[in-house]
């Protein structure tokens, strides 16, 4: 893969190597082809082969259009707007970076993230590249290794390239980890009540079809600490368990639970740990090794502003050893050659939507990950302090802010809710619905976002 140019305030763009260093000229003009960073050299190729066909043609034929002359993509604004008023910035990404309508207020991007435009165009231009066949490689992943992209992602995520594999969501990594175990019956499975659904019935169809124990252990929604949550889950470990399958970040109420200080106990007891981390990439820091999980499943279309269709799996390499395949095809046991890419050979898949993961990974790190996770849990306690001035709520994410980063959990006393969902469509006003209600934020929520929602609750709620 060819490396785009070097824009530091462009989304997609990394730092080009010595002996690849571009003219001012040069790299501005690659950047208007090359969109988030993928595909810059095709898009320049692709040019040259317009122009040697048009040439051919009558003169004042008409030619194709073409996303290689499309307008360049809005750079981001600079460091030092964040610094001196984060409002201001903000507001200046979401505009420049982001199609959602101004009058929109979404705040569910923990159920499925917003797409920046670096990232649409650069699947858009995945996918003309594929339609076009410019080059003799098949436009597709599934029968690839992905090697250059795999080590982009792993370098993000703590681990080595052969430890990470792609598949097409978070649920589709947790279902190869729990079909893939051998267990038998008599075994035991530990994980809790506050599981996604896509996270805990893999392990139920497990217990059915193979007769292990599964156990779900209650947690408190509203822990007074870390060390209440991690007693409560090691507590439960006995000399029948097996497997320890937790999330990082709970999907229900995005409570943060102790990862690392959970893994290590289990291991200390011989226990499996499989760490659902749906909610972990994109919204705190992660190093899988320094975690010292044995497997990991990731979601970036959640929080990594990936498309929807990409998941991450990770494996220690002796835990990927034991890990049978779900899906095979050639390769599948090919454990020195291919190493974790043999969960990859799953037949012909869509391209574009890792090309986008890759647009949505530069992305982050263009706007800097400490000051995507420091705006998102800004966005948090603006929120915990609004819905704690509100007496027809209670706040069910605990008062300790190491507990939450980007969701928050609130109960309405009321549960005669429809008038209050209606007003909220009304507004345009975007939440994941419920007595108990889930609120999640990223760089594209403004605080008067969150303004307007209680706003919209105190005129129907107080009323």
């Amino acid at each position: 893969m060819e490396r785009p140019p070097s824009e530091p305030n462009h989304p997609g763009a990394i730092r080009p190597s010595a002996h690849e260093s571009l003219s001012r000229r040069e790299a501005l003009r690659r950047w208007a082809l090359g969109g988030a960073g993928i595909g810059a050299g095709w898009s320049a190729r692709r040019a040259q082969a317009q122009a040697a066909s048009a040439s051919t043609k009558n003169a004042g034929a008409a030619t194709p259009s073409s996303t290689a002359s499309a307008s360049p993509l809005e750079p981001l604004p600079e460091a030092t707007l964040r610094r001196s008023d984060p409002e201001a910035y903000w507001t200046r990404v979401r505009r420049g970076q982001f199609l959602l309508p101004e009058t929109r207020a979404f705040l569910n991007p923990g159920s499925l993230g917003v797409m920046p435009r670096p990232v649409m165009q650069a699947v858009v231009e995945s996918l003309q590249r594929g339609a076009e066949y410019a080059t003799d490689t098949v436009p597709r992943w599934g029968y690839e290794s992905m090697e250059p992209e795999r080590a982009e992602m792993a370098a993000f995520l703590g681990c080595a390239p052969g430890e990470l594999a792609f598949t097409h969501n978070c649920t589709e990594a947790m279902g190869f980890i729990a079909a893939g175990l051998d267990l038998k019956p008599g075994d035991e499975v530990v994980s809790t009540n506050q599981e996604h659904g896509s996270g805990i019935s893999c392990w139920r169809v497990k217990a059915a079809r193979s007769g292990i124990t599964l156990r779900e252990v209650d947690l408190p929604v509203s822990p007074r600490s870390s060390a209440e949550l991690l007693d409560r889950l090691v507590s439960a470990l006995g000399p029948r368990t097996r497997v320890l399958s937790f999330s990082g970040i709970t999907s229900p109420t995005g409570l943060v639970l102790p990862s690392r200080e959970l893994c290590e106990a289990a291991r200390a007891r011989g226990v499996i740990t499989v760490l659902d981390g749906a909610h972990m990439d994109g919204q705190l820091p992660v190093n899988l090794h320094e975690l010292g999980c044995d497997y990991f499943a990731g979601s970036p279309h959640k929080w990594l502003f990936a498309p929807a269709g990409c998941g991450l799996l990770y494996g220690r390499p002796e835990a990927l050893d034991r890990l049978w395949p779900s899906v095979a095809s050639g390769g599948w046991d090919n454990k020195t050659g291919l190493q974790a890419a043999r969960f990859m050979m799953v037949g012909t898949n869509n391209r574009s939507t890792i090309d986008g993961m890759i647009a949505g990974l530069r992305f982050l790190k263009a706007l800097g990950e400490e000051a995507v996770y420091e705006r998102q849990h800004a966005l948090a306690a603006h929120a915990l302090s609004a819905a704690r001035q509100r007496n027809y709520l209670e706040v069910v994410t605990p008062e300790d802010p190491r507990l939450h980063r980007a969701m928050i959990s609130i109960r309405f006393k009321n549960d005669a809710l429809e008038p209050l969902w209606t007003a909220l469509r009304q507004e345009d006003i975007g939440v994941l619905g419920g007595q108990r209600l889930r609120l999640s934020f990223h760089v594209h929520t403004r605080t008067s976002d969150i303004d307007r929602f209680f706003g919209v609750c105190d005129r129907i709620l107080r009323s």
